[in-house]
């Protein structure tokens, strides 16, 4: 029984567990002034040294494995950035030869042409940054400092690689009251990438066509702690997936998605001290929300409310 219970549940649930029931079979023994034999209490101990060992090496296991999977993520990632610097130059050579003797009706559909690459390439350079800060799942920075919860998600917005005008006009910002708190800046800047994409793939995966407001980020202040929260009129998340949806490797995007996202999200955002959570709907939509320490710098003073 120890042995199954370390390997279906976390060792130190585990653990506390044994502990636990071994606190009340003792008692219960005393109680009927029955002594436990004494090579039942070898036995058992046994077992749970056993199990104990078991529950912490897989354990131990599981985390090398993932550390490998991450490093090795990393590097190709890093790795891609070679080919896509070769095809930007090359859109910008392309661009350069159509200002010669070419005719005017071919100059600029060659020139859209290096635009939509280049376009493609920065893309492509935001998805290697994911990947890249994915792949610090485990090993994130400490260094932290303060961070204007508006500005920064204004940055995200504005600095977002839109597939399309359409799905930039459905983004909507929406400053309540503006605070400060403590964070590694870029590294929460990634969490509110991850969080955009994941609302905008929502959206292209529900039957309707996105408008204005179908994605909408908040910035406020709740019970004493700063929030953003990220909502999405998408397809939703089932309540059986958002038990799970923070958990590696577990993605609800069947085909593409690593299940990384959101547990880089979760990671950062407890590093700062803060909580992330989800309320979703199937086939109404989801809002995740991050409540965040508030910092009392006395040196530092929110921006004025802005929508």
């Amino acid at each position: 029984m120890l042995l199954i219970y370390y390997h279906l549940t976390d060792w130190r649930i585990a653990t506390v567990g044994s502990a636990l029931g071994a606190l009340i079979g003792w008692m219960a023994a005393h109680n009927q002034s029955a002594g436990i034999p004494a090579e039942n209490t070898i036995v058992i101990g046994f077992a749970w040294v056993a199990a104990f060992l078991l529950g912490a090496s897989s354990a131990n296991l599981r985390r090398v494995r993932l550390i490998n999977t991450l490093s090795a993520m990393g590097v190709m990632a890093h790795e891609l950035r070679t080919p896509l610097a070769t095809v930007n130059i090359m859109g910008d050579v392309l661009r350069s030869l159509v200002r010669h003797d070419v005719p005017e009706a071919q100059r600029k559909q060659i020139e859209d042409l290096s635009t939509r690459l280049q376009n493609l390439v920065r893309s492509m350079n935001r998805q290697i940054d994911t990947q890249i800060s994915n792949a610090q799942l485990l090993r994130l920075p400490h260094e932290q400092s303060p961070v204007m919860a508006a500005e920064l998600v204004l940055e995200v917005v504005s600095n977002y690689p839109y597939r399309s005008n359409r799905e930039r006009d459905c983004v909507q910002v929406h400053i309540r009251q503006d605070f400060c708190f403590v964070a590694p800046r870029q590294l929460f800047a990634q969490v509110l990438t991850n969080l955009v994409k994941n609302a905008l793939h929502a959206l292209a995966s529900a039957s309707t066509a996105p408008v204005a407001g179908d994605l909408r980020l908040e910035v406020g202040v709740h019970r004493g702690k700063g929030r953003i929260a990220v909502s999405d009129n998408g397809v939703g998340i089932s309540h059986e997936q958002q038990a799970q949806i923070f958990e590696p490797f577990f993605s609800t995007q069947k085909g593409s998605g690593n299940g990384l996202g959101l547990t880089f999200c979760k990671n950062v955002v407890e590093a700062a001290q803060g909580t992330i959570s989800v309320h979703a709907e199937p086939h109404v939509g989801s809002v995740f929300m991050i409540d965040l320490p508030l910092n009392q710098d006395p040196n530092i003073r929110p921006d004025h409310p802005r929508t």
